[in-house]
């Protein structure tokens, strides 16, 4: 089953299918993958705003409270009073966005608390200090230890900011990597489908288009009568069975038409023997005792004593009409079968038919020697056909007929300058003339244009069948 075209068209369907699938499956996954680095990325970008706001609070804090510590001046305190009291809001949404990052969460995790120990350990009691006595901690030694936690803050803030530009980068590249793949997926998907249905048409054209336009090609063929034609029977499948159908088909036309030709030929010689015979019978018997019957009423006539003239009258007019009756009879026996045709040949019996023919003939024969019987018969009533219809109905002043042999075929042909118009379906006598060429493997066409005469060509095979 897995050999027809049915089998072989859904297996090349379900290819197509996953050549398809997969391309999208990988550009499916591409474009996923893509919409998630989209996210991280803006993640990304809004975690590097947030620590750099983090990073500016920490600065915020360390420059008002030296800026107060140095001048005293209150106002200057406010950006370290709006630092310290976002830094914790802020440290804690910093945590948050890195939540999918240990690493960078740890780090988070250590600038909240770092900046939560400078604020409350260091910066707040310090500014309190200075508050009550501003003087006392412009040499204090915790003045150098603010710069040091503000320089590890730094330090931290600085590895946080470069682990995630990195990741950030390689985000980037593995965004370049799925749109790549995005890209490559959608044109070998594309590629693959266009060879793959290039390639399957091609197929189809070979197994079936093709095979089927050498079916149509065939058919017509055996239309036009070649019932020899036959298909090669290599098809594919449902084709081949057709082919092999086809040729089968074929096969019982041809054998059909052999049987039929053959028995067109043997009614065509049953009818030739029957003529012989009914010539035969009437040359043998019926007019011979009509010549008997003849001679003896002549015979009887000149008996007759000279004192009965009424009664030799009366047997004169009985010979006068068996003489007339005996000639029709002969007339009748040659349209039979003629006896001059089966004694002396095609050549001669054409010369009778042109002779007895009303309108004038041109007679032209070259067949230098005998022919085969039916074929001889055949070509005797195909032209005593032509002289017949030429008189009663192409209204003609000459005919012209052409006997030859040549390549083993008997070629004849027969025209009149008649008014034309002939139709063998019509019931001029040319369709029983058509059934009689074509059982001896012959051909008959006739060519008959209105006011420009008729012509009826023959071709018949001069071998015994």
């Amino acid at each position: 089953m897995w050999r027809g075209l049915t089998a072989r068209t859904v297996v090349a369907s379900g290819l197509l299918a996953l050549v398809v699938g997969s391309a999208f499956a990988v550009l499916l996954t591409s474009v996923t993958q893509l919409r998630a680095d989209d996210r991280r990325a803006l993640r990304a970008q809004e975690v590097l705003v947030t620590a750099n706001h983090l990073e500016r609070l920490v600065v915020d804090m360390e420059t008002g409270q030296r800026g107060y510590l140095l001048t005293g001046r209150e106002e200057l305190l406010q950006p370290w009073e709006a630092a310290g009291a976002s830094f914790g809001d802020e440290a804690r949404t910093l945590e948050q966005l890195v939540a999918d990052n240990p690493e960078q969460q740890a780090r988070a995790e250590r600038i909240a608390a770092e900046g939560d120990a400078y604020l409350r350990d260091y910066s707040v009691p310090l500014v309190a200090q200075a508050r009550r006595d501003r003087s006392a901690v412009r040499t204090l030694p915790e003045v150098e230890e603010g710069r040091r936690r503000v320089d590890v803050l730094r330090a931290e803030f600085d590895q946080f900011l470069a682990t995630e530009r990195r990741l950030a980068e390689a985000r980037q590249d593995g965004s370049e990597a799925a749109a790549n793949r995005a890209v490559f997926a959608a044109v070998a998907g594309l590629a693959g489908s266009v060879l793959f249905v290039v390639v399957f048409a091609g197929y189809l054209h070979r197994v079936i288009v093709a095979p089927v336009r050498q079916v149509a090609a065939t058919a017509g063929r055996l239309a036009a009568g070649d019932l020899g034609s036959r298909l090669p029977e290599r098809g594919v499948g449902e084709v081949g069975v057709l082919q092999r159908s086809f040729n089968a088909m074929a096969g019982s036309l041809e054998q059909g038409r052999d049987a039929l030709a053959a028995s067109r030929a043997r009614v065509v010689a049953a009818g030739d023997q029957a003529r012989r015979r009914i010539e035969r019978d009437l040359h043998d018997g019926t007019q011979q005792r009509l010549v008997s019957l003849i001679l003896a009423l002549r015979a009887a006539e000149a008996a007759v004593p000279p004192g009965s003239p009424e009664l030799r009258k009366q047997l004169s007019r009985a010979v006068d009409g068996l003489s007339d009756a005996l000639e029709e009879l002969r007339e009748l026996s040659r349209g039979i079968h003629p006896a001059i045709l089966s004694e002396g040949g095609l050549r001669p019996a054409l010369r009778a038919l042109a002779r007895r023919s009303a309108v004038p003939v041109d007679l032209a024969v070259d067949v230098p020697a005998r022919l085969p019987e039916q074929v001889e018969v055949g070509a005797y009533y195909v032209v005593s056909e032509a002289l017949a219809n030429a008189a009663k109905h192409a209204d003609a002043s000459v005919v012209e007929v052409e006997a030859r042999l040549a390549a083993g075929r008997l070629h004849l042909s027969v025209r009149d300058d008649g008014t034309g118009g002939a139709d063998p379906g019509r019931g001029s006598g040319l369709v029983g003339l058509a059934d009689r060429v074509h059982a001896l493997g012959g051909t008959l066409s006739v060519t008959s244009p209105v006011g420009s005469g008729t012509t009826l060509v023959v071709d018949l095979p001069a071998t015994e069948r």
